[in-house]
């Protein structure tokens, strides 16, 4: 031992040594048959070390494990993997339960293996969905209960590019016509959703009425409280989303595309 282990270890000896004096302290070394008038350092270490190996057993290494996954669940930043951990340390102390006659600990977290086991089947069946999740393949119709009915003649603006936006609509009869770029929407077609997504919440096109019909909306607000209660029409609407800005940019670069070969044959025609 070095001076500084030999520093240390007098340290802990006389500590422990005062520590004696107390009746509560000396009752506990007592209890661990370690005497009282002859402790130190070294004998503690000793009789923990024996403690240790006399406690090793399968239902206590059960416990140790299952407290090590348990703990790892709190390091996980995904769910997934947290949900995972959780089962597995489950199963460990249902173990340590089932061997070491704790009841109370074995029926404990087998009441929590099946919820933990429901929750990472949902997640996973959420990710599939995601995975593969096409606009069309969700039906609307249970969100029809949570939006109001509003009708609109011929020549009727539902908004204009440029307004406020606060509730999103689902056509339900007639048509309905984009401007800027010359769409027709017909029953079934979402619109607005974008000035849900946008940041200054802002709509980004004018749709005027053009055939007599009626629309089902939805304020934004409501629309926030079912975008988190339901996983599902949330993936539907980022995906609805990002089609309606691919279609526009396909729009975009066509009409550039189209104004650059207007411009090639000006150009010929003028030489």
């Amino acid at each position: 031992m070095n001076s500084q282990q030999i520093e240390m270890a007098t340290y802990f000896d006389r500590f422990f040594e005062r520590a004696t004096q107390n009746l509560t302290i000396a009752k506990l070394l007592d209890h661990l048959h370690l005497d009282p008038t002859n402790i130190t350092f070294d004998a503690i270490l000793h009789r923990l070390a024996e403690l240790l190996v006399a406690n090793i057993t399968i239902a206590n290494m059960c416990a140790v494990i299952g407290a090590g996954f348990y703990a790892a669940t709190f390091l996980m930043r995904t769910m997934v993997p947290l949900r995972v951990f959780g089962i597995i340390s489950a199963f460990f102390f249902m173990a340590y339960g089932a061997i070491g006659g704790a009841f109370a600990t074995f029926l404990l977290y087998l009441l929590l293996l099946p919820i933990n086991s429901l929750r990472l089947f949902q997640i996973l069946k959420l990710v599939k969905k995601a995975q593969v999740a096409v606009p069309e393949e969700l039906s609307l119709d249970w969100l029809k209960p949570f939006m109001d009915r509003c009708n609109y003649h011929k020549g009727d603006v539902v908004f204009r590019k440029g307004d406020r936006a606060n509730e999103m609509f689902l056509i339900t009869t007639g048509k309905f016509l984009v401007r800027e770029i010359g769409v027709e929407l017909s029953p079934g077609h979402l619109v607005g959703e974008l000035g849900f997504l946008t940041p200054n919440n802002k709509r980004t096109q004018t749709v005027e009425c053009v055939e007599n019909g009626a629309v089902l909306t939805i304020s934004y607000d409501r629309l926030l409280e079912v975008y988190f209660e339901y996983p599902d029409f949330a993936i539907y609407l980022l995906r609805l989303s990002s089609n309606r800005l691919l279609q526009n940019n396909a729009r975009l670069e066509a009409t550039i595309e189209q104004y650059k070969g207007r411009l090639q044959a000006a150009t010929t025609n003028v030489r």
